[in-house]
């Protein structure tokens, strides 16, 4: 049996696996640019890091099944940042305010002689946001680092009126298609 190497820095990711039985062998973040390119829509810029991310990492262990991620938060076909900063978080939260924005999760798997790549879509609607609504997610903190500057499965839920399709894609990584792949390659879960 290939070990499985989960190519991700994401504390959350780990977690999500844990949920459904999966613990990787090893965790080995692949750094990679991440930079959109010129007009790149954010579904295709997901997956084409999530490749790139394990695809890096399956040349440092090419015996190893390879599970990489990457997660893009779209409003249209605007690709929102990751919140590094308050001022950034404030304009993603802001955009967003009672609107349907898109959460692009990609996922590819590298095997040795095989290789799979998918992309998971979810629609999330936020409830009109108030100043206050800003400020008080703002002092939680919970923006930062986080793809359109918030984080569903914290505070942020309850700023969220719906969700079509997948709960984990939003968090960072979809299970469901994340144990179909693996099933696919023999993988028992």
């Amino acid at each position: 049996m290939h070990p499985v190497i989960l190519a991700s820095a994401s504390p959350r990711r780990l977690d999500l696996l844990r949920q459904i039985g999966i613990v990787p062998d090893m965790v080995d973040p692949a750094a990679i640019d991440e930079t959109p390119d010129s007009r790149e829509l954010p579904g295709k810029l997901a997956l084409r890091l999530a490749v790139a991310k394990a695809e890096a990492a399956a040349q440092r262990h090419p015996e190893a099944i390879v599970l990489a991620a990457d997660t893009v938060v779209g409003c249209g076909r605007r690709i929102l940042p990751k919140a590094d900063d308050e001022t950034v978080a404030r304009s993603c939260l802001e955009l967003l305010s009672g609107r349907r924005h898109r959460v692009h999760g990609g996922i590819a798997i590298v095997a040795p002689e095989r290789r799979a790549a998918r992309l998971v879509v979810t629609i999330v609607q936020f409830k009109r946001l108030t100043p206050d609504d800003i400020d008080a997610y703002i002092a939680s903190g919970e923006w930062q680092g986080k793809a359109g500057g918030y984080a569903i499965q914290g505070q942020a839920a309850a700023l969220v009126r719906s969700i079509h399709g997948s709960y984990s894609n939003v968090v960072g990584l979809d299970l469901f298609t994340v144990a179909a792949l693996l099933r696919g390659l023999g993988r028992r879960l």
